[in-house]
């Protein structure tokens, strides 16, 4: 038995295939967790005292100044997606 020579490992389809899923769900794992790229709300005296989606919607609304584009989610939380103004007066995050 002395005499025995170890075979050496060779991938077949199964293991490079399994390694493969694995190199997926990293690779999801790692992209899926990078920042949100959101426009961050302007730092002026509207934005500041804004505390409510209605008051957000009062501009962003379909008849307001500034109205929010189609593509945009209707998320009921402007502040869950946007950042604050420094001065904010809400309560934070």
């Amino acid at each position: 038995m002395a005499n025995q020579q170890k075979s050496s490992w060779k991938p077949g389809k199964r293991d490079l295939f399994f390694l493969g899923m694995v190199a997926a769900v990293v690779l999801a794992l790692v992209l899926g967790t990078s920042e949100r790229k959101t426009t961050p709300v302007p730092d002026d005296e509207a934005h500041r005292t804004s505390t409510s989606r209605a008051a957000c919607m009062s501009c962003h609304g379909p008849q307001g100044v500034y109205p929010q584009s189609a593509k945009h989610t209707q998320v009921d939380k402007c502040f869950l997606c946007h950042t604050q103004p420094e001065k904010w007066v809400g309560a934070a995050k």
